[in-house]
């Protein structure tokens, strides 16, 4: 392998690339843990290490989605490292500020809203790829719809199925098959959200002339990967109490039935490149699954805080990263 020389100037923004990253474990990657840890089939400490092992190997699984971030969001010739120094900036302050409320961020929107932010500042309105932006539009539909009408769905048909087993042997049942359907939800999200600052570190070396042009090497893959992983095992527990217990009470095969639509949906798009918010994908599963008991089964005035947050995501982060962008220029 060709040895590679980091320029000094680089090393702070790759690093906070890695703060992003770490901040995306504390608040986004505990999704894949949350409804397994509050149905007790999991310990959190075991569901950690699963979620961290199954995120790492989702990750590894692909690069459509890494590239659509690295090359399909704003124009790589017309921004520079400080652009992306920016960007992470605004990621890293916004979703500390909704971990310390113990609320989910999207960091696909959040990191989409950041390098358009920070990239018009820097370089106006034409940064801006409609490719890359299309695909976070079919992302939204994908997380809002598909969660929604799968869990719903699935719990619904699970139910039907089920409905002359004894409850004991149903969550014994579910209580062994949620195992595999919490794997497969971490295992999608390293393929979707694992790759995005996979994507943000590779953009970062091409353009601090590291790398000759966009592509991804192993070694960025697992830096990028443990790094969240470490993030999920320091700081996860906060986004698992509000997702797994505050937003809606599950049993086992609720919590089965919400992984399932949630993954699936999630690793769909990954196999399209299409950047969705994991975050989003998995809690309106959780409301659909809660709503086919009844709609005031769901606690709406989480899920209202919880909205009311990606909503926010966009302006905020995309005003952080701008505001950051200027004061950075100013200084370096």
């Amino acid at each position: 392998m060709t040895e590679l020389t980091l320029p000094a100037g680089l090393i702070p923004v790759l690093l906070l690339v890695l703060a992003a990253e770490f901040v995306n474990g504390w608040t986004d990657a505990p999704n894949a843990i949350a409804t397994v840890v509050s149905t007790r089939v999991l310990t959190p400490a075991v569901a950690v290490v699963m979620a961290t092992v199954l995120n790492v190997l989702g990750a590894m699984a692909g690069t459509a989605v890494a590239a659509t971030i690295g090359k399909g969001i704003v124009r790589a010739e017309a921004i520079d490292t400080v652009t992306i120094a920016a960007a992470m900036l605004a990621i890293v302050t916004w979703s500390t500020l909704a971990w310390l409320r113990g609320l989910p961020t999207s960091e696909s929107h959040a990191l989409v809203a950041a390098l358009s932010g920070a990239g018009l500042v820097t370089a106006g309105p034409g940064v801006l790829l409609w490719d890359g932006w299309r695909k976070v539009l079919i992302g939204l539909g994908f997380s809002t719809l598909l969660g929604f009408a799968g869990g719903f769905g699935i719990v619904l048909a699970v139910s039907w199925i089920f409905r002359r087993t004894p409850l004991g042997a149903a969550r014994r049942l579910f209580g062994r098959l949620q195992i595999f359907s919490a794997a497969f939800m971490a295992f999608s999200h390293g393929s979707n959200d694992g790759q995005k600052f996979i994507g943000v570190f590779t953009l970062a070396l091409v353009l601090g002339r590291v790398l000759p042009e966009f592509r991804i090497p192993f070694w960025v893959i697992l830096i990028c990967a443990t790094t969240m992983g470490i993030g999920t095992a320091l700081g996860g527990w906060r986004i698992v109490h509000t997702m797994g217990m505050r937003l809606t009470k599950l049993e086992p095969y609720q919590g089965f039935a919400a992984e399932t639509a949630a993954a699936s949906a999630i690793e769909a798009a990954s196999r399209l490149g299409i950047p969705l918010s994991t975050t989003h994908t998995i809690n309106t599963a959780i409301m659909g699954v809660g709503a086919t008991r009844r709609f005031s089964a769901v606690r709406w005035g989480v899920g209202l805080e919880i909205v009311m947050t990606w909503i926010l995501t966009f302006p905020a982060c995309a005003l952080i990263a701008g505001v950051a962008t200027w004061l950075l220029r100013r200084v370096f």
